[in-house]
Formats: C-alpha cells, structure tokens, sequence
C-alpha cells in the first residue's frame, strides 16, 4: 500500500481535496504542495521524477569519488506537476565518516528545503543573500552563489537561486559541509536531453522518510 502525501513545510498530514476544493491541505499550513513518498534510487525512479518535473533534478556530476544516488523526493500532483524536486546522495564526508547531501530545486513559497533545513519559514528567512557568497557551485556550466542558512544544528545548509528557483544544499552530518565549500560540485539537470548517464545508486537515504511502495 502506498504511503500518503505529506505537507512539505511540516511532513505533517495533509487532508485531501474533497468536492469543495482541488487543494491538500494542511492544518498549520493551509493549501500546500502535496509532498510525494520519497522514490528508491533506481532508473525507473529518475525517469519519472523528470517526466512530470517544472523545476530542476540537479544532479553533481560527476559525482564526488565514492558517492552514490540513494533516493528522490518530489512536491506536487498530477494536477500541478512537479514543483520541488530533491535528489538524495550519501558518501563518505572530506572529515571522516559517511555523509548524506539533500539537493533540492523548489519554486518560492513551496517550503520544502526550508523543512529539510529545519527552518520554519518556507524560505531561508530575512537577511538571506546579504553580503559575500559562502561558496559557489557551478551549475550548468555558470556559477551559482550560495550563503550559509542558519537551520537546525546537525546538518549543514547552504541556499541559493538558480534559473528562477531555490536551489538548497543540506548536508549531514553539520562538519560534512565542507564538501559544498570545497569541493568543485558541478550541476547538471536530469531533464536535458543530453542526460542519459550510468548513475551508480546505494541503498534508500533514511533521510528523505516514508518511501513508496
């Protein structure tokens, strides 16, 4: 049995639309972006978060040495289609020990990179964006300017744009997120036609929650 749709702002429940309303909604948050049950790593699991996807699937690419694809997450129905995708990876952190990275694509006001971040706004707060970048990362061939977001203290956010949309990175554990500020991560949509890469995927990423069946 497939799990439900969740609010991406809480991972809350949501009640579904009914005859008086073609939205999900949450309690504490209103009408929202139903949040998908997360997707196995797997070729059949990419082809459909881009088939239905209006923002970004950023991929690294090539992957940092050692790392794997362990899920994907998407905001959105068939009504609206995709409007917050994440692509989850884990490997082994520039410290020591395994890591696990959160790539998110989002239009405003989705909120899900904020619930990753353990924020609880749907965006990364006032004061974002103010002053030097904390790290850049290229994507699609041009850099990208990304400021460290202050979330919850086991992991490490950075947040930026990127063709019109959020572009969230969150990192575990917090000191992993060297790996955003030195490592040359190169982005890549899986949407583009040109994408058809051999991705090497790793066991589901406890991070991205209930999966479906």
């Amino acid at each position: 049995m497939r799990a439900s749709p969740t609010c991406p702002r809480c991972f809350g429940p949501l009640r579904p639309p009914s005859a008086w309303s073609s939205a999900w909604r949450c309690g504490p948050h209103g009408d929202v972006l139903p949040l998908q049950p997360a997707r196995r790593p797997s070729a059949a699991a990419v082809e459909a978060v881009v088939q239905s996807a209006r923002v970004p699937v950023w991929l690294p690419w090539p992957l940092p040495t050692g790392w794997l694809v362990t899920g994907f997450a998407e905001a959105g129905d068939e009504r609206t289609g995709t409007r917050a995708a994440v692509v989850a990876l884990s490997g082994p952190s520039v410290t020591q020990g395994p890591a696990d990275l959160l790539i998110i694509a989002e239009e405003p006001g989705v909120g899900l990179g904020a619930a990753f971040a353990g924020l609880d706004g749907p965006d990364p707060g006032d004061g974002f964006g103010q002053g030097p970048a904390h790290a850049k990362i290229e994507v699609k061939g041009h850099p990208a300017a990304l400021w460290c977001v202050e979330g919850a203290p086991d992991r490490a956010v950075y947040a930026g744009e990127a063709l019109g949309d959020w572009l969230w990175t969150i990192v575990w554990p917090a000191e992993a997120g060297c790996l955003i500020t030195l490592t040359e991560l190169c982005l890549r949509d899986l949407r583009d036609d040109d994408q058809a890469l051999d991705l090497p995927f790793g066991a589901f990423s406890p991070r991205l929650g209930t999966e479906g069946a």
